[in-house]
């Protein structure tokens, strides 16, 4: 029996798609564990690429279960939307469980995210206006609704009556916004419910069965460690617990069943939205990455900040989850560069620290210091095997192994799941 957690290990877009569809080959469950339809999976596979959002990144293996857990907050729009997308490529979702325990996002908690969003005007965080920070800080506050709720028609509705008598007059004296009226929310809450029905059921008894029959599960990160709402880069960050430590409560599995635990990371480094990135490219360098590897947001195009890998932030993000190893991305990327950058430190107020600070303004004024490797100028997409790869590239695995202090157990080296090299076997 193996647990794996799938973890981010940078500002989230780091391929964790690709690791838990490949991985979910040998899986009998996998479990997505946090965050909401502010990630975006990108998978690539037979069946064609698919952006996913919820839905885990394994459905696409019909013996593979795949729970949406507790710990998630769910909009039924998006799910909808992504079910119709599967079926309509013929991808059976017979096998998809959400948890009653998972959050529904609601009207009001987008139309809130856009508003705040709105008013703070520079000061703006850069969120994906998706509803997912309003409506966990609905779930701290106890104002929640959530997907076990929507079967009970009467004390749903009496429910959100309660709820917008609170949320409306913060849309109409705050924002100046038009009130929400409960028929219209209550309506489509009930119809987007009937059509969820089917797939919400009590699922940690589930995952429970599962571990104890020896089965192999993957648990699926979203974001990415540096976003985690109390190692990230507060208050740039998303709003839930990302790393690791998140997997517990979200899957509803004891800590003692996680058997490794994986961090995805790229080749180099990116970022959607505000916040410091010591390491970003503002010149012809980062462009050349962004356009080489098309990085935009899956979920919101956005293009992607794009800098060379910064080893203190993950290494931090390492520390803070326990990665067991580590799953590298995008290599294939560099694959033309003369030569590539490592940052091994930070130079601040006049010193140099390899310690990644908890304060946002005090990384802000970090400045990068690097370690420059010669580039291998030699494809890597072909390359099944370390050995198979040019020997440049091997070193430069090989140094990013030792400033994150973690084995590197997998290599991609293009979007598809044969273009990988897998070092040591997971499940």
């Amino acid at each position: 029996m193996s647990v794996v957690a799938v973890v981010g290990a940078q500002w989230g877009d780091e391929g964790k798609g690709k690791i838990v569809d490949m991985l979910a080959e040998k899986a009998s469950m996998v479990v997505r564990f946090s965050g909401g339809p502010n990630a975006g999976h990108t998978v690539h596979n037979p069946h064609g690429e698919f952006r996913l959002h919820l839905v885990p990144s394994g459905i696409f293996y019909a013996h593979t279960t795949c729970i949406i857990g507790g710990g998630v907050v769910v909009s039924p729009t998006v799910l909808l939307a992504e079910l119709k997308q599967l079926w309509d490529k013929g991808i059976d979702t017979s096998k998809l469980v959400i948890s009653t325990r998972a959050h529904i996002i609601m009207p009001y908690h987008i139309l809130l995210d856009r508003l705040e969003e709105e008013s703070k005007g520079e000061g703006a965080l850069g969120t994906t206006r998706s509803g997912v920070g309003p409506a966990y800080a609905d779930k701290v506050a106890r104002l929640g609704i959530r997907a076990g709720d929507l079967p009970d028609r009467e004390g749903l509705r009496r429910r959100i009556d309660f709820i917008l008598r609170h949320k409306n007059p913060i849309l109409t004296k705050i924002y100046g916004a038009a009130p929400l009226s409960v028929d219209d929310v209550f309506a489509q809450l009930c119809q987007d419910g009937e059509r969820l029905a089917p797939f919400i059921r009590e699922t940690e008894p589930l995952v429970r069965q599962a571990v104890e029959a020896g089965q192999p599960m993957v648990l699926e990160g979203a974001q990415g460690a540096l976003l985690d709402i109390d190692f990230g880069t507060y208050p740039y960050v998303t709003s839930s617990s990302v790393i690791a430590a998140g997997a517990f409560a979200g899957a509803g599995l004891h800590p003692i069943k996680i058997d490794h635990i994986l961090g995805a990371m790229k080749a180099y480094t990116t970022r959607v939205g505000a916040g410091p990135m010591p390491t970003e490219l503002k010149d012809q360098t980062g462009e050349r990455i962004r356009q080489l590897a098309q990085e935009y947001g899956a979920t919101t195009g956005r293009p992607r900040r794009c800098g060379w890998f910064d080893a203190v932030a993950t290494r931090h993000s390492a520390m803070v989850s326990g990665f067991t190893g580590v799953a590298l991305t995008r290599l294939d990327v560099l694959d033309s560069f003369e030569s590539i950058k490592i940052c091994t430190g930070y130079e601040v107020d006049g010193r140099i620290t390899d310690e990644f600070p908890s304060c946002a303004l005090l990384l802000e004024r970090c400045r990068p210091v690097y370690e420059e490797l010669p580039g291998w100028q030699s494809p890597t997409t072909q390359a099944r095997r370390f050995q198979d790869m040019p020997p440049r590239a091997q070193s430069y695995v090989k140094r990013l192994e030792e400033v994150v202090g973690c084995p590197v157990d997998i290599i991609s080296v293009g979007p598809r799941r044969e273009a990988t090299i897998v070092a040591r076997p997971i499940l």
